[in-house]
């Protein structure tokens, strides 16, 4: 009897020490089964569509106060349109400095990011908070670099893409103040990334060496690097509903590579577009749209072969492809609150397109030079992962 109260005891100390030490995040939770989640994530609804928050019009009380508005960073004009989207005209504009690459909601909702990437041997970068309730900047708060950002599944930190110096910097998701870094050196041009279902692991893209680098987020540090077949240009990557699969839009390969993340192998291959570029889920998690830039270069010319390919997740083939009338060049964007429009920017264009998510029926709004990552506030979800809003 006193030989089994003591290894009882010893059993609960166990315990109590692991979860005690996960609450900070340095070691596995001791669940045997099911996704292997962060500690302090929001638990997941339906295993079967990781976007079943992100539906229709499920938009949380923390952004029940943000006005409806289109966020238009451009990169050559260093300035930051606001559309209305109930009238389609541009409702304000301001300067925010050199390269504003992106917006991105913050975990918490409650604010916009542009991120403002540096230039090699030049300016570094910066983060420039907007108050989506009165749809204004405000300070600039310096960083090395900043291409894009994420959000830790947990809240925890905001993990700032230095792309110029194939670093990720992690960051208070408030303040932004520094908490560590983690070199990715075999990673050129790291910018665009998602999260496994679990939240434990995350996969970027490496633009400009081809290929794919895995990050365990709790130990932060790689677990490895994917090098992708072909000629390959990796942008913009989005996981599908169920957690099984990354896709990976490829600029060079003109379509979509599919990875599993566990296994971080390639799956296989869907063709979309010349310069397959931004993805998107529908909010019902049905579909995938995918922005085909019309070039392969990354100054391209404008009114070139742009298109919006539809990727349907469950039979993993293309449905439609809507051509841009008269050349385009689509980029990044959102889809809106009630998944009816697809806002994308038209890089090579300097316009924004609205697009009908039933009919593909276009419309351009002109912006500054050179839009980039625009987001659409406020979006359905109950945290924010990054980017122009991947939410969950």
């Amino acid at each position: 009897m006193i030989v089994a109260l003591f290894a009882f005891l010893a059993v609960v100390s166990l315990v109590t020490l692991f979860l005690i030490e996960g609450k900070d995040g340095l070691l596995r939770d001791l669940a045997a089964d099911g996704p292997d989640v962060v500690l302090g994530m929001p638990a997941l609804t339906d295993p079967r569509n990781l976007y079943s928050e992100a539906g229709p019009n499920k938009l949380d009380n923390a952004v029940m106060k943000a006005l409806p508005r289109v966020y238009v960073p451009n990169i050559r004009s260093g300035d930051v349109y606001v559309i209305d989207p109930l009238t389609l005209k541009v409702a304000d504009h301001y300067d925010v400095g050199r390269n504003p690459q992106h917006v991105v909601p913050s975990w918490y909702l409650k604010t916009l990011w542009i991120t403002g990437s540096a230039e090699s041997g030049g300016a570094s970068g910066s983060l420039t908070p907007i108050d989506p309730t009165t749809a204004k900047p405000g300070q600039v708060i310096p960083v090395p670099d900043a291409y894009n950002m994420y959000f830790m599944p947990n809240g925890q930190s905001a993990i700032v893409v230095a792309e110029e110096m194939r670093r990720l910097e992690f960051r208070n998701p408030k303040s932004m103040t520094f908490q560590s870094s983690l070199a990715t050196p075999d990673c050129a041009g790291i910018n665009h990334a998602d999260f496994s279902a679990g939240g434990r692991y995350a996969i970027f893209t490496c633009e400009f060496s081809g290929g794919l680098v895995k990050i365990d987020l709790i130990a932060r540090k790689i677990l490895g690097y994917l090098k992708l077949s072909d000629r390959s240009m990796p942008q913009d990557i989005r996981i599908s509903p169920d957690g099984k699969t990354f896709y990976v839009a490829d600029m060079m390969s003109d379509g979509v590579f599919m990875i599993d993340g566990d296994k971080f192998a390639e799956r296989g291959f869907i063709p979309t577009g010349i310069g397959a570029h931004g993805l998107y889920p529908s909010r019902d998690g049905t579909r995938l749209y995918v922005a085909n830039r019309g070039s392969h270069s990354v100054h391209g010319p404008k009114n070139g072969p742009g298109s919006v390919s539809v990727i349907n997740f469950e039979t993993r083939s293309v449905e439609r492809t809507w051509p841009v009338p008269g050349g385009g060049s689509p980029d990044m964007g959102n889809v809106s609150a009630d998944g009816k429009y697809l806002w994308l920017s038209g890089r090579f264009d300097d316009v924004v397109y609205v697009i009908n998510t039933v009919t593909g029926e276009m419309k351009t709004i002109p912006v500054g030079q050179e839009p980039h990552g625009l987001t659409v506030w406020p979006q359905p979800g109950r945290y924010s992962l990054g980017h122009t809003g991947n939410m969950r």
